[in-house]
């Protein structure tokens, strides 16, 4: 009787383990497939950056960064989820996982160690937009003058490191949420000067007609990377793959050209 009872029990611990065992290799491979089954890209960017992303005249968000993502989304079978942000709250964005990666002119330089980037893809200058007629025409003769720059920019990081120096002989230095409303401000008198990318730059000049030019001196050169989530590599060399394949189809040409920034463009198809 005593066999019979441990032949059953012993039984039963098996099938157990069994399941159990049969339970967790089932949970493993759910969450694997399930990490390998992306279909979305969540890209955060600034709807007031043109030309790397904005609202066009149709109240589309476009601009040569989104449509890059589009591409590389196309090529993966991924929906694109555009999403505008607060520049300045990019950060909580990312790590709170309500973006998969900041992608719209934002620039490596500095801040190398804080995201996971894919390679650079953009050469940028941080330069100095003025009047015509202001008399400014080198970083010495904004002594004196009232400079907006954006929030939390990279415009605004030079300022307050490399070129903290310039900066200092400032009247002031006032932020502003987007540059539309530095370059109404400048237009009005308000301030004399605002510091940018230079892509941003001729895209707001040449949208605007005469009257602004960009002085020859810079603040600093920087590039334009993919900004994912510290750790984030996986999908870093997923984007980075197809964002290669683009540049070897001619799509990243492509889309430079129609955005004005060829001559910016580092990317060459092997």
């Amino acid at each position: 009787m005593k066999k019979k009872i441990f032949a059953i029990t012993l039984t039963l611990a098996l099938a157990f383990g069994l399941t159990a065992c049969g339970s967790g290799t089932q949970q493993a491979e759910t969450t694997t497939t399930a990490a390998a089954e992306r279909t979305q890209l969540v890209v955060g960017f600034d709807a007031e950056y043109p030309p790397y992303g904005y609202m066009d005249d149709k109240g589309e968000y476009t601009g040569f960064d989104l449509e890059m993502a589009q591409a590389v989304c196309d090529l993966r079978g991924w929906e694109l989820v555009k999403t505008p942000i607060d520049w300045a709250s990019k950060d909580m964005e990312l790590d709170s996982g309500a973006i998969d990666c900041i992608w719209n002119g934002f620039t490596i330089n500095g801040r190398e160690d804080d995201y996971t980037w894919s390679v650079p893809y953009i050469d940028n200058s941080q330069v100095i937009v003025t009047a015509k007629d202001s008399g400014i025409s080198t970083l010495a003769d904004l002594k004196g003058k009232n400079v907006g720059v954006q929030s939390a920019s990279a415009a605004l990081n030079v300022l307050n490191g490399d070129q903290s120096a310039v900066k200092d002989t400032f009247a002031s230095l006032t932020e502003y949420g987007d540059y539309n409303t530095a370059f109404t401000e400048l237009q009005a008198g308000a301030i004399d000067a605002i510091a940018m990318d230079i892509g941003v730059a001729q895209y707001q000049i040449s949208s605007r007609g005469e009257g602004y030019v960009i002085i020859d001196e810079i603040l600093a050169a920087e590039q334009y990377g993919i900004g994912f989530k510290l750790g984030n590599t996986e999908l870093k060399d997923q984007v980075e793959e197809s964002l290669m394949q683009l540049v070897a189809n001619g799509t990243y040409a492509t889309l430079a050209e129609k955005y004005g920034l060829t001559d910016y463009i580092i990317l060459e198809a092997e």
